[in-house]
């Protein structure tokens, strides 16, 4: 039987709140890593990353990669379902592009408790955090929010 936890965490204990929203993020970030764990898709992540600024279209995409649209759309989908893309509709085109915002938590979660809870003795993972957000407050004022 599988346990759920609760829809609310009104009412429940501080630790038992902690849990579940541990839980969530490992969901969230299962989903994350799941939605990359196919080659099309992972091709279609990377592609944005090269373009970060730029939102792109889901032709042009297909074009690219040489995937067929209609399998391109499923794929597109899961990746933004898991927090890794947004979309825009511009007419009849839909324009893909990173979401900032979720590939940091991605990347947060997965080395949230690095070197123990000391932060400082993981070097260059502290320093790309920075980066990150430097760079995430950069692509705030470029990308529209979805």
């Amino acid at each position: 039987m599988i346990r759920r936890p609760p829809r609310s965490t009104q009412g429940v204990s501080s630790a038992a709140s902690d849990v579940y929203k541990r839980q969530m993020d490992e969901t969230k970030a299962i989903a994350a890593l799941g939605a990359l764990a196919q080659t099309s898709r992972l091709r279609v992540f990377r592609l944005l990353v090269e373009r970060a600024d730029h939102m792109v279209p889901a032709g042009e995409i297909a074009c690219l990669l040489g995937v067929p649209h209609n399998t391109l759309s499923v794929h597109l989908a899961v990746l933004t379902r898991s927090g890794l893309l947004q979309s825009k509709r511009e007419g009849r085109s839909i324009r893909y592009g990173l979401k900032v915002d979720g590939i940091q938590n991605l990347l947060r979660y997965l080395v949230d408790d690095c070197c123990g809870g000391h932060p400082e003795l993981c070097g260059s993972l502290t320093k790309f955090a920075e980066r990150s957000e430097a760079h995430r407050l950069t692509m705030d004022t470029r990308l529209p929010s979805a």
